[in-house]
């Protein structure tokens, strides 16, 4: 290694180490205010920030695939509800999948210990078998990324310690991903809604 890759390996893990602080900061901050507790808390921190708003949402979307704090549905559902139908799925789309690459980098930079530090051992003894599946996995992968149930973090995660391409995932995560986000926008949507109606 030459002196300006050795140079560059130094300014990359400089800028991982600040965002990792900076994430850590702003999930207190958030934690303190409140943010993460429910989508009216989540929507009324946004509209604080004016025009900044889609990008501080996105950035609380990226946070919460990263460091799993904040209900997946809760933020899903806050972007509907702040922005309407189709920013609010684009924010939650952008966010989302750059937190999912995020998580894939961190596994293959970081490896197995990482991963096992991060995740539950009930969710990562369910699903560690699939590493033995070869190039089954990527199939297995991209079919859970699609159905909306699927812990999909920790799969980002554990694609990460596998021989799948960064271009690969990728393309499973911008193409099986809308699904998902479609899905749980409004699905919850419309179930806190019912839930709002019983009990105003």
């Amino acid at each position: 290694m030459d002196r300006k890759q050795r140079s560059l390996k130094i300014v990359f893990n400089c800028i991982t180490v600040i965002g990792i602080l900076v994430t850590i900061i702003l999930c207190i901050y958030g934690i303190r205010l409140g943010v993460f507790k429910s989508p009216g808390m989540l929507s009324e921190f946004i509209a604080r920030a004016g025009y900044l708003g889609p990008v501080v949402f996105i950035g609380i979307q990226i946070i919460q695939v990263v460091i799993p704090i904040i209900p997946g549905g809760v933020s899903i559902v806050a972007g509907v509800a702040i922005f309407g139908p189709v920013y609010g799925f684009i924010y939650n789309y952008i966010g989302i999948v750059i937190g999912s690459i995020i998580n894939f980098l961190l596994a293959r930079r970081l490896g197995k210990p990482f991963v096992e530090s991060v995740v539950s051992k009930r969710t990562y003894d369910r699903y560690i078998g699939w590493l033995d599946t070869g190039s089954r996995f990527d199939k297995l992968f991209a079919f859970a990324i699609f159905f909306p149930v699927s812990p999909d973090d920790y799969l980002c995660l554990l694609a990460g310690l596998t021989k799948m391409t960064l271009k690969k995932f990728v393309a499973i995560i911008l193409i099986c991903k809308p699904f998902t986000i479609l899905v749980f926008s409004y699905g919850l949507s419309i179930v806190m809604n019912w839930l709002a109606s019983i009990f105003a």
